[in-house]
């Protein structure tokens, strides 16, 4: 192999081989991807500052991460990875909230899209989202009407965005909403990113009901950005992992919590 990594394929298979691994990781330093790949700490520090630029991982001093942190949301690859048992097991109890006639909302979350997995034979069923992912998977299926919402595409998210989008969903009025948020503490719903947080907050206002859906290790953590009250939600869907301490804090603030069976 030569010093650049041609011997793997050149630059752009050695970036998406470093993009893997720090997927499966989560956080690595420049040294260690430097060995890996046999090449020099410079030419590493060239693929991560495209890796970055591309919305896949974040650098930090002396490394890199997939991961979320108070001010940056991880990218949609981390997050279809992480925490699978516990949004499969919220997406189902999510799931006995859905009726035929309905229309529901399903943000851009990897939650969200596990309960879209699971909308079979609750015909008829509307399904509104911006979420790429979702569309596609929903776009196949003949027993569902699904109303795809625009706006400009974010690759980071793999979702539409933006004034447009939530001029969209301002118009409509459904039955269900379903969002899931990065973190929630002392009575609120958090998220890193203020485009993503006028999204979710337009969508909160199109419903007449509001459920968050939040894996247990979202609790007890706050991010930059308030999204709403969790007052704003008809009820919250954690699963069966949160602590005792996180639960208190729900009780605290007179939150309706379910807790979802793993």
């Amino acid at each position: 192999m030569t010093r650049d990594g041609s011997g793997r394929g050149g630059p752009e298979r050695r970036r998406r081989d470093i993009s893997d691994h720090v997927l499966s990781e989560g956080s690595v330093t420049a040294a260690d991807l430097a060995a890996r790949f046999g090449v020099s700490l410079m030419t590493i520090h060239r693929d991560l500052d495209e890796l970055e630029r591309q919305g896949i991982v974040r650098k930090y001093r002396g490394g890199v991460t997939a991961q979320p942190s108070g001010v940056f949301e991880s990218n949609v690859a981390y997050r279809l990875k992480s925490m699978r048992t516990a949004k499969e097991a919220i997406a189902a109890r999510a799931l006995e909230l859905v009726e035929p006639g309905m229309a529901i909302m399903l943000d851009d979350s990897t939650t969200a899209l596990a309960l879209a997995r699971r909308l079979t034979g609750i015909t008829p069923l509307t399904v509104i989202t911006n979420f790429l992912e979702a569309i596609n998977l929903l776009a196949v299926r003949p027993d569902i009407r699904l109303m795809a919402l625009g706006g400009d595409y974010d690759p980071l998210h793999n979702s539409f965005l933006g004034v447009s989008c939530a001029d969209a969903i301002e118009s409509l009025n459904v039955d269900l909403c379903f969002v899931s948020t990065s973190a929630v503490s002392g009575g609120f719903a958090y998220h890193q990113e203020q485009h993503i947080v006028s999204v979710k907050r337009a969508m909160l206002g199109a419903a007449a009901r509001n459920v968050l859906l939040v894996d247990h290790s979202k609790l007890g953590r706050v991010a930059l950005h308030r999204v709403a009250p969790l007052t704003s939600f008809d009820r919250l869907i954690v699963d069966d992992a949160a602590d005792g301490e996180a639960l208190r804090d729900l009780d605290e603030h007179k939150v309706r919590y379910d807790i979802a069976a793993t």
